[in-house]
């Protein structure tokens, strides 16, 4: 017949669940990757480096202090900031560990010829 409508089955719960399910966990697995992931991993390499601090060790607090180890405990460290100025910190707070032989670098002087 020329002017018959068909009517057309609607779209179940079920089909439109599975269409917002794929999408979803696209952009779960893309931010894990992208965020999370990195994340965990440098709070791993942050937990070993500080876990791995001895005696002679040059570090850097999170405050931007740098001193030189001069004796380890379990929890906290006694870091020589000055000539004869110790003080104690937690291990928590240190940001950065420079290792022993590494030295700031010094300006370079101009050449006087």
């Amino acid at each position: 017949m020329p002017g018959s409508l068909y009517a057309q089955a609607a779209p179940g719960a079920f089909d439109m669940l599975n269409s917002l399910i794929v999408p979803t966990m696209l952009i779960i697995g893309i931010m894990y990757f992208l965020m999370i992931r990195p994340q965990q991993k440098r709070l791993k390499d942050h937990r070993d480096m500080v876990a791995g601090i001895r005696r002679g060790d040059t570090i850097v607090t999170s405050g931007g202090i740098i001193g030189k180890v001069t004796k380890v405990e379990e929890q906290e460290l006694q870091v020589e900031i000055a000539d004869g100025v110790k003080v104690k910190l937690l291990r928590s707070t240190i940001s950065e560990v420079r290792g022993k032989g590494e030295v700031a670098p010094a300006a370079k002087a101009k050449d006087a010829s």
